[in-house]
């Protein structure tokens, strides 16, 4: 037997088998308990025999079903109303990243200005704050700098056409919680970008335009669809932070703009939420960024094999 083909020592299976049951093991459980009724979880003595039920997802979903449940007398859980908030969310801040951020990499690594390399790192250590720290000067600015006053020309208009009481502020908007979300992840992509648009050849670039193409044909048709890979990997990044952020979004959001993070941390310790709700909204939280990421891997997987010859 050749030395390419030996047998892995026993520790390196029992190693990944372990590493795949710590990542599959807790999804696969909140799956099952999500189609068991509470007095199952509870008791600990169903396991794996049990009568499946999708009333907590019915529950979940209260809000947006087109028919009226027999189970429940008053819907809590606006599941649905949340969900379209947090998608809003998620998937704007990631457009105007993935734009801003592609904008400000290609600047840095193509044109020569003074303080450049100063700038690249300056984007860098900025992601390193803890989102922490920026909760209370946000909610503060949001709250009280940012807004439009109720007596203005502006504010009147938006009052009178959207109702409410007071200033028209950034806090509890969507467009508060979409412009945090790109200023914290964008120098993230900013960065994750520069090492991609370092490796398109300037050549390709010059040869554009030679052939009569502007600044902009020359980012956005000929750039752009090389670093495909980059922007994908960028994009499923921000995807993630975005819809799984729970801090800045619960002190920035009202009850109109809450996100699902929110509504379920906020049922399990107001409303006394049974366990198999807690489950089935898990798992309609979980979809989302699967789907994102499986349809963006794609474009990963397609940027690396497009450039690949065989000699």
């Amino acid at each position: 037997m050749s030395q390419s083909h030996q047998k892995q020592n026993p520790a390196f299976y029992a190693v990944i088998a372990c590493l795949v049951f710590m990542a599959v093991g807790p999804v696969a459980l909140m799956f099952i308990n999500s189609f068991k009724l509470d007095v199952d979880i509870i008791s600990g003595t169903g396991g794996l025999l049990f009568l499946p039920t999708i009333q907590n997802y019915e529950t979940a979903l209260c809000d947006v079903l087109w028919y009226e449940l027999d189970h429940l007398d008053f819907c809590s859980l606006k599941f649905g109303g949340a969900f379209i908030n947090s998608l809003i969310i998620a998937l704007i801040s990631t457009a105007l990243t993935l734009v801003i951020g592609c904008m400000g990499a290609y600047a840095l690594v193509r044109f020569r200005f003074m303080g450049r390399d100063t700038v690249s790192l300056t984007t860098l250590m900025v992601r390193m704050v803890p989102p922490a720290v920026l909760l209370v000067p946000v909610f503060g600015l949001w709250n009280n700098e940012f807004c439009l006053d109720k007596d203005g020309l502006l504010g009147g208009l938006i009052r009178d056409a959207f109702g409410g009481r007071g200033d028209v502020c950034l806090a509890g908007t969507h467009s508060g919680i979409i412009l945090i979300y790109v200023a914290m992840n964008l120098p993230f992509v900013i960065w994750i970008l520069q090492s991609f648009i370092v490796q398109v050849p300037r050549s390709l670039e010059e040869a554009a335009r030679v052939d009569g193409a502007g600044p902009f044909q020359v980012f956005f048709l000929v750039v752009l669809p090389l670093i495909k890979p980059g922007l994908a990997a960028a994009a499923i990044f921000t995807f993630r932070i975005a819809w799984n952020e729970y801090l800045l979004a619960s002190a920035l959001s009202d009850r109109n703009t809450k996100t699902v993070p929110i509504l379920i941390v906020n049922n399990m310790s107001e409303f006394n939420v049974e366990w198999g709700v807690i489950m089935a909204t898990g798992m309609l939280l979980a979809i989302p960024p699967i789907i994102f990421t499986l349809l963006a891997s794609r474009q990963i997987i397609t940027g690396m094999t497009a450039g690949a010859v065989k000699g």
